[in-house]
Order: C-alpha cells, then structure tokens, then sequence
C-alpha cells in the first residue's frame, strides 16, 4: 500500500445492509486506515444507492472522519487501485428471491436464498456475476 489510506469498493452499494458494513467500518477507524470508500450499485438500484450512500456519508461525517464516500454506477471506476473489494448484491433484485424461495416451497422442498434449491438458483445467477468482477479486479492488478 503506498499510498495514504485504502479504498474499499463495495458492488452492491445500496444495500440496506450497507449502513451496518460502514459501522463496521467507523467502529474499527482505528485499525483499518480508510481514505475511500466507493459505494456501487446497478441503474436499477440507483435510487437505493443515492439514499444509501447520503446515510453512509453522514454516519461517516457524524464519527468526525474525513473519509470519502463515493456513490457511482460505474463498477471499473470503484474497482480500480481498489485496496479491498466487498459485495452484497442480489442478481435480479428482490423478485429473483422470491422465485428462489416459493418455486422450491412448491414442490414441497425448504427452499430459502443462501441454501437449497433457492439457493443453488441464486448462486446460477450470481457466479457469473462474480466472476465478471474478478476478470475487472484482475485487470486492474496488472
């Protein structure tokens, strides 16, 4: 690392789960010398990641630090001289987990997002996804 600070990309950005990750974030400030973090998500999410991410700025603001947070929907920009590189996205929003559950739930299987048969749906959505990341992250590595 040899500049001051890291940045931290985060694919998925304005997830309801993002207020907890920043928390973590500040709560460490400490030990995890932050410059940046990049908050990101798809033109679907948009709106999500402006209300997301204004909230993630202030509880940043509010713990007197001067990190910046940016809000893009541009992942290669967030990903490149990322120091670290976290994801929370769901491939094909709230509708796919709900296919995910009740499709398996029909035939009499427990069904959830993370396991089972919802789970093996999500992960032939979202594997792909990852791994479109990875190619981005290699790219910038080199």
């Amino acid at each position: 690392m040899g500049k001051k600070g890291i940045k931290i990309a985060t694919i998925g950005g304005g997830s309801s789960y993002t207020p907890e990750l920043i928390e973590g974030f500040i709560l460490r400030k400490d030990q995890f010398p932050i410059k940046e973090i990049w908050l990101v998500d798809i033109e679907e999410g948009k709106e999500k990641l402006e209300i997301v991410g204004n909230l993630a700025k202030r509880m940043v603001e509010n713990a007197g630090l001067d990190w910046e947070i940016h809000l893009t929907l541009d992942r290669r920009a967030a990903l490149e001289n990322a120091d670290f590189v976290t994801t929370q996205f769901r491939v094909g929003l709230l509708d796919a987990r709900i296919k995910d559950e009740r499709i398996p739930l029909s035939h009499g299987i427990l069904g959830q997002e993370t396991n089972g048969a919802g789970g093996i749906f999500k992960a032939f959505r979202t594997i792909p996804v990852i791994l479109d990341i990875v190619k981005d992250m290699k790219e910038f590595m080199s």
